[in-house]
Parts: C-alpha cells; sequence; structure tokens
C-alpha cells in the first residue's frame, strides 16, 4: 500500500510540475475556427486576385492593400477567438490565464512571428510576392515549435507540418494561396478538432 501511495504521491507531483511548466488550456475549437477564418480569407484573396486578372480592380497597389487588410481581419478574428476560448477552458479548469507560463508562451510565439511578419512586407516591397505565402508558413510553423516547449507537445508537430509545407510552396512557385489555405486554414481545422477530442471531450 505504501509503494502505491508513494508512486500517486510521484504522479500528481509531475503532473502538478507540467501544469506549473506548460500552458495547457489551449482550446481546440479556436484553432477550428481559426481555419475556418483562414479558408474565408483564402477565398476573398483568390477573388481579389481574380478580378485584378480580369481588369475590374485597375492597380496592382490597390490589391495588395485588400490582401494586407484581408490578412489583418483574419488574424485578429484568429487572436479574438483564440483568447476568448482559451480564457473560457482556463476558467473552467481553475488555473489562471496569464501567468509566468503564459508570458513565455507568447513571447516565445510573437519573436517568430513579428520578424516573419516584417520579412513578407520587405518581400511585397521588392516585388517577391511569389514567395510571401511559403515565408509566412515556414516562419509560423518556426514559432509555433519555438513556444511548443511551454505548452502542448500537439503545437511542435502542428509546427513542423506547417515548415514543411511552407518548404514545398517555395518549390512550387505561383500556388502560395493555396499553399496558404492548406497550412492556415485545413491544417488549423485537422489540429483543433484532434486536440478538441483529445483533450476537451
Amino acid at each position: 500500500m505504501q509503494e502505491t501511495d508513494y508512486l500517486q504521491d510521484i504522479s500528481e507531483i509531475r503532473s502538478m510540475m507540467e501544469r506549473s511548466s506548460r500552458f495547457i488550456s489551449l482550446s481546440g475549437l479556436s484553432g477550428v475556427m481559426a481555419g475556418i477564418y483562414a479558408l474565408i480569407g483564402a477565398g476573398l484573396a483568390h477573388w481579389c486576385i481574380t478580378s485584378y486578372r480580369a481588369g475590374e480592380i485597375d492597380s496592382y497597389q490597390t490589391v495588395v492593400s485588400y490582401l494586407f487588410l484581408i490578412a489583418g481581419v483574419v488574424l485578429l478574428l484568429a487572436i479574438g477567438t483564440g483568447i476568448w476560448l482559451t480564457t473560457r477552458r482556463a476558467r473552467q479548469q481553475g488555473q489562471k490565464i496569464w501567468d509566468a507560463t503564459a508570458r513565455r508562451l507568447a513571447i516565445h510565439l510573437m519573436i517568430p512571428l513579428a520578424v516573419g511578419g516584417i520579412f513578407s512586407i520587405i518581400l511585397v516591397g521588392q516585388g517577391y510576392t511569389g514567395i510571401v505565402a511559403p515565408s509566412m508558413l515556414i516562419f509560423y510553423g518556426l514559432a509555433l515549435i519555438n513556444a511548443s516547449k511551454y505548452t502542448l507537445t500537439d503545437v511542435m508537430y502542428l509546427g513542423l507540418a506547417q515548415v514543411a509545407l511552407g518548404l514545398l510552396a517555395t518549390i512550387v512557385i505561383g500556388y502560395g494561396l493555396l499553399f496558404w489555405a492548406l497550412g492556415f486554414g485545413g491544417l488549423h481545422i485537422v489540429y483543433g478538432a484532434s486536440m478538441y477530442y483529445k483533450y476537451e471531450r
């Protein structure tokens, strides 16, 4: 009985240590919603591009502005939904939403994302639009991998998949929007659904 009690105590201590060192309240539903927003955004971006090619939108600069606007709205919706659903889940679990672990997670996520965002803007300014989508996927994947040490291991697998998709997109130039939709849309939906059924049901 004593040995069983010791093993149970050790298991509980390990569980407490993991909760204190990893942010485990991420919502799978937020991943699904982010994927849906991304697919809608990809559809709108495709409409903008085809309208420009058909002569319905005269200025290339106007198209770029529309694309940045679409990307910004998608990003804000994804972040807002993620914060809301994750906060709700953390409260249900009786956990703090903004502690030292969450701050470390945010920092390690935002640094590669910020660099990738600046890099993408530079690419657009220099006219290298064909590799913007692959670059976004690669930097986003690296950000997830970098932050995964402070949250669930599943996040690292999503990051690796995003990087692989981004590298593939650099080989098949001209299909950036399709790969963008697959990465930010399809992979997010699959990841979010998997997380929901694995941890939240």
